[in-house]
């Protein structure tokens, strides 16, 4: 990794003394750890903010660098939660400061934020803010009630809602970016970006070499009234440790945040960082689907039958079909009419010749039925044998009575023999 920066900081022109103080990592540590800048603006009355930045400051330098674990963002956040006990000890709430760094490490932009200093990153030609403004205008910017530029003119545009020192304890926003060669990284009090555009310091920083773009920017902000201290940190990325070739769009890219703040009025996207999720970092992961028994290689398998095709097969059909036709069967034979009588059913003894119906010539009497009459079991006089009569026409079925004992239905024969009626 090899980098060119650029540091300058001005009282300005309307301050009796300067309340910013800047840092920047040196010696061997930077080649293992990286490269750490770091700007603190100071608040709290004559002297006090000036304490509060040069304590800040340097308690981040000094406790990064003397943290050598792996996970090196850790090791920021830890920074600033070590300068904001330090300067709340001695402060009691009564001073404070802001505080915005950058730390380029293994090819990647690592950004820790509290208050409204800001770290931008320009890159083919164009510049993005990567820091949140922890102020009473910036959540409104956020929040989309107002404008960057009327948060610039506004007249509560120096209150800010988070500082390092004024709480025991702070919340530090935490960003993260991969670089390219021919990246520019700007961090900068609001003395400076409080009067300068976004575009103007595109145009100025795009344009010139680290150190004189910095100047030019202090220079633009003076003329502008300089109504507040001024300082300005410009790196340039020459060369990186594991370079990638690709290309990464700027406008379209993605910030990496791995700290989530609830600010009063706004709100902080969740945005998950492209690399392992640290040790310290609690990640929610979805519960694996259920495993399924694996079936044979040689075996496909064989697709469920729906409840109802499992009990449908031949065998039930045809015993359907067969109760089917049994019941046609029994219908049928209810509806058809009286069949002819075994031998013996009615009355007549097995042997004796069938009864036949008499027919009787035109003109003559009404043909009465010979019938047998029932035997019994002692001979008795012979007698005349009841006759019957006819009950309807020769269309209808004749009946006849024979005693009390039994009824009997005679049916013509297929050819009826005629003669006249005489006593048995």
């Amino acid at each position: 990794m090899k980098l060119r920066h650029s540091a300058r900081t001005d009282v300005g022109k309307t301050r009796d003394h300067n309340e910013d103080s800047y840092g920047v990592g040196e010696g061997e540590q930077v080649e293992q750890m990286g490269q750490l800048l770091v700007v603190c603006d100071g608040m709290g009355g004559h002297a006090a903010g000036e304490v509060a930045s040069q304590l800040a400051v340097a308690t981040i330098l000094s406790s990064y660098y003397g943290d050598d674990s792996d996970d090196r963002p850790q090791s920021l956040e830890q920074a600033f939660e070590q300068a904001n006990a330090l300067v709340y000890a001695q402060g009691r709430g009564s001073m404070g400061t802001t505080g915005v760094a950058a730390l380029i490490h293994h090819d990647a932009l690592h950004v820790a934020n509290v208050g409204d200093s800001r770290a931008y990153l320009i890159r083919d030609g164009e510049i993005r803010q990567i820091s949140r403004d922890h102020s009473f205008v910036g959540d409104q910017v956020a929040a989309g009630l107002i404008t960057a530029e009327q948060a610039r003119l506004s007249p509560h545009r120096n209150v800010i809602t988070r500082a390092l020192g004024y709480q025991a304890d702070v919340t530090i926003d935490l960003f993260r970016m991969p670089l390219q060669i021919g990246d520019l990284i700007l961090l900068s009090s609001d003395g400076m970006h409080g009067l300068i555009t976004d575009a103007e310091i595109l145009e100025i920083v795009g344009s010139m070499p680290p150190d004189q773009a910095s100047q030019r920017l202090i220079d633009l902000a003076n003329r502008r009234g300089g109504t507040d201290n001024i300082t300005v940190l410009i790196a340039r990325v020459d060369a990186l440790d594991w370079y990638d070739d690709t290309s990464v769009d700027l406008a379209n890219s993605d910030l990496h945040e791995r700290v989530t703040v609830e600010l009063p009025t706004s709100e902080v996207a969740i945005i998950e960082p492209p690399e392992p999720v640290p040790a310290h970092t609690v990640a929610t992961v979805a519960p694996p689907a259920p495993i399924e028994a694996a079936q044979p290689a040689h075996a496909p398998a064989t697709p469920a039958l729906p409840q109802s095709e499992r009990h449908l097969n031949w065998l039930g059909g045809l015993l359907a079909l067969l109760l089917v036709g049994a019941l046609a069967g029994i219908i049928a034979f209810a509806l058809m009419p009286t069949a002819a009588l075994a031998p013996g059913t009615d009355g007549t003894p097995a042997g004796s010749p069938a009864p036949t119906a008499e027919t009787t010539p035109a003109g003559s009497p009404a043909p009465t039925l010979q019938t047998t009459p029932v035997a019994s079991p002692a001979p008795a006089p012979t007698a005349p044998a009841p006759t019957a009569r006819p009950t309807a026409t020769s269309a209808a079925r004749p009946t006849a009575t024979v005693g009390p004992t039994a009824t009997s239905t005679a049916r013509p024969t297929s050819a009826p023999v005629a003669r006249p009626t005489s006593p048995a």
